[in-house]
């Protein structure tokens, strides 16, 4: 009697079993690796791809700058290349709370100042809140400064700002959450930001005004933590980007 050829052993499904079969275990398990350090890889992807929420907090350095207060189209100290800064830098400003700093440096546009206050900052972006009585000139003649240089007309497409809050001074500083907070801090006369979905000539953010007025209008106002196009004329003042925006060619996109 001849024997049968015995089949090599396959795996099969056995109802009343609590076991897999072996290979089906080891693809299971290699599935579910696969997909738990996907998940993790891109988490780490998306939280570094992320922009720094800045601290939160008001634990900022206190410091003491010297330079050169300008005035328009927002109140900026100008900083020149000196020491470890190796470029020109224009910092914004602003005033305790959720005030501007036009009144502030009031009589000292043009003029060398110390000023002493809290150094808010995130990222490349940064601004300066003065403390009350902060700022004293030390050099009564007017001080040259480079004119601003024309970047041309651009269509920018992100966000506008309060450029205090979005610098660090709350999380989150930008968003539908924080609609209602940067319409206060316009009010008061904080500097806009417009913090673009892409570097715009090497940076992300630029101070916003109006291309007409060279002012923060109303108009922006309605259209803050929104995701916008919006046209205008681009230039830089050191190394801080300055957009002149057209309201009217606003779109919600």
């Amino acid at each position: 009697m001849s024997k049968q050829a015995r089949e090599p052993d396959t795996p099969f499904f056995v109802g009343w079993s609590t076991q897999s079969a072996g290979p089906s275990l080891r693809f299971i398990s290699i599935v579910a690796a696969a997909i738990l350090f996907g998940a993790a890889t891109l988490g780490f992807a998306i939280g570094a791809a992320a922009p720094d929420p800045g601290n939160g907090d008001y634990r900022f350095p206190e410091v003491t700058l010297t330079g050169v207060i300008e005035a328009r189209p927002m109140p900026i100290l100008r900083l020149p290349a000196e020491g470890e800064r190796k470029t020109p830098h224009a910092i914004m400003l602003s005033t305790e709370g959720t005030n501007g700093a036009e009144d502030a440096i009031a009589g000292l546009d043009g003029k060398r100042v110390e000023v002493y206050g809290l150094l808010i900052k995130r990222g490349d972006i940064d601004m300066l809140e003065i403390a009350d009585g902060g700022i004293k000139a030390i050099d009564a003649a007017p001080v040259p400064l480079a004119a601003p240089v024309p970047l041309g007309r651009w269509r920018i497409t992100g966000e506008i700002c309060d450029g205090k809050c979005y610098t660090g001074a709350m999380r989150p500083g930008n968003g539908i959450a924080h609609k209602a907070c940067a319409g206060i801090c316009f009010v008061g006369g904080v500097p806009a930001v417009f913090v673009s979905t892409g570097a715009v000539e090497g940076s992300s953010f630029m101070l916003m005004v109006d291309k007409k007025s060279g002012r923060f209008v109303d108009a922006f106002r309605g259209l803050a933590a929104l995701r916008i196009a919006i046209e205008g004329e681009l230039e830089r003042i050191d190394d801080l980007l300055v957009f002149r925006a057209d309201p009217a060619t606003a779109k919600v996109l």
